[in-house]
């Protein structure tokens, strides 16, 4: 059954049209509390999330308004991390909880991510049986008036978040020595990421930490790297450290500039896991996108690969179900399930840096963990309304590229899930990826226009 609302990483869309409206959030608040109100002897508790968006505030009311309606009483947390939430609703023993972000996109867009009582996101089946109650007639979700829930502000949650993730972190290590510029892509972790860091005891310099409501995301962070290499060259730092809007995704840099990608990073923990014994069932789960340098790099160390769809909820459900605890994405998701439910790229980077610290060697030097093969990526952006990927000089332009990389690589073609984007992925011999890719985006472009 195909889903209306939700889409790989809960609902997310442009602000004030379609899916992302505040009427929808309303809508949506309701048919929640509904789903997880298994009871009525007792008080429920939801707590709400967001990023640094304006149009957070329009969606935390709204989403308010709908539980309350419904009998839930609500934990505005303010602005925090995807992965603050997903704890936090675990802390404060709450029924469910709500990210209000749209992760790496820009300001206009934006989103609502759901996290279970457990902290973990929620499956297939569960969204579709929400998204009944959203059709369904609201006024069946009313509470009475005596019953109707109550809002409050945690006025605390920042510090709450930021003791949960030092304490990752090896009680007998200091980040003392170290010079590291953090950029927090103006997003949810522009307080909390440069604090975390200073209380270890590092040097730290912040950049991108003024968000306004419209910058968040805006030509820096994980995204758009770039920046955070001059600065780490700029000020000779020891690393470079780049988080997305809603901080659950990790792209380092290292002191001469070059950009660390999240395949690297997994890497790296995984092979020191594998060291000291902590690694569970001798295999990490990545996805599709992951370079076959790791998947060579891990085999030849006694570590198996597993790959899921893209998306981390994906990665985490394939964990869960083989008890495996190192998994994530290219793209710098990085899920260690020993510390947290979902990617948190403040625990990720102490690991790394602990690393760092441990091995006393330049961080170039550490992160240089394998030879990616050549890997070639490119975005089309194509009109709403329109599939081309349907269309058959795609599916044409598709076979013709997978004959030319049979047995010398491999082709990716594939929807994203958050935007109206197809990507194009190639990797194998440098020769053929190029020109693979280039003829499959060719075609998409013709179709879509």
């Amino acid at each position: 059954m195909t889903k209306r609302y939700f889409g790989t990483d809960g609902i997310r869309g442009r602000t004030n049209a379609g899916n992302m409206t505040a009427e929808m959030a309303l809508r949506l608040g309701m048919a929640v509390a509904r789903y997880f109100k298994r009871s009525d002897d007792r008080r429920h508790t939801v707590v709400i999330g967001k990023d640094t968006r304006l149009s957070g505030y329009m969606l935390e009311n709204a989403l308010t308004a709908g539980f309350t309606s419904a009998g839930m009483d609500v934990n505005l947390l303010g602005p925090l991390p995807t992965p603050a939430v997903a704890t936090l609703t675990q802390s404060l023993r709450a029924d469910l909880g709500v990210m209000i972000t749209a992760s790496h996109n820009p300001y206009e867009d934006n989103g609502i991510k759901l996290f279970g009582p457990d902290g973990f996101k929620l499956n297939d089946a569960a969204e579709l049986e929400i998204e009944t109650l959203m059709d369904s007639d609201p006024s069946d979700a009313l509470s009475p008036s005596q019953e109707i829930g109550r809002a409050k502000r945690v006025d605390d949650a920042q510090a709450r978040y930021i003791e949960i993730v030092k304490a990752t972190f090896p009680r007998h290590m200091r980040l003392a020595g170290l010079r590291l510029v953090v950029d927090c892509a103006n997003g949810a972790a522009y307080k909390v990421a440069p604090r975390i860091l200073w209380e270890l005891g590092a040097d730290v310099i912040p950049i991108n930490d003024g968000p306004d409501g419209t910058n968040i995301n805006e030509d820096c962070g994980a995204v758009a790297p770039g920046g955070l290499a001059t600065q780490v060259q700029k000020y000779r730092a020891d690393l470079g450290i780049a988080l997305d809007g809603d901080a659950d995704r990790l792209i380092l840099c290292d002191e001469h500039g070059r950009i660390i990608d999240g395949d690297q990073l997994i890497g790296l923990i995984a092979l020191s896991w594998k060291k000291s014994g902590k690694l569970t069932g001798g295999k990490i789960v990545t996805t599709v996108m992951s370079n076959m340098g790791l998947e060579q790099t891990l085999n030849a160390n006694g570590i198996e690969l597993e790959r899921t769809n893209v998306g981390d909820r994906y990665v985490v459900e394939a964990m869960r179900a083989g008890n495996y605890n190192i998994g994530g994405e290219q793209s710098g998701h990085i899920v260690l399930t020993d510390f947290a439910t979902t990617g948190d790229a403040l625990i990720a980077a102490l690991q790394v840096l602990a690393l760092l610290v441990e091995g006393d060697a330049p961080a170039s030097k550490l992160l240089n963990v394998f030879t990616p093969a050549p890997q070639v990526l490119k975005n089309v952006r194509y009109p709403l309304g329109t599939r081309p990927m349907e269309t058959d000089s795609v599916k044409a332009a598709i076979a013709d590229a997978e004959s030319a990389l049979e047995g010398k690589g491999r082709l990716l073609v594939r929807a994203s899930g958050t935007e109206p984007v197809i990507r194009v992925m190639a990797e194998g011999e440098r020769k053929l990826v190029n020109p693979a890719v280039d003829s499959v985006c060719k075609a998409l472009e013709n179709a879509g226009s």
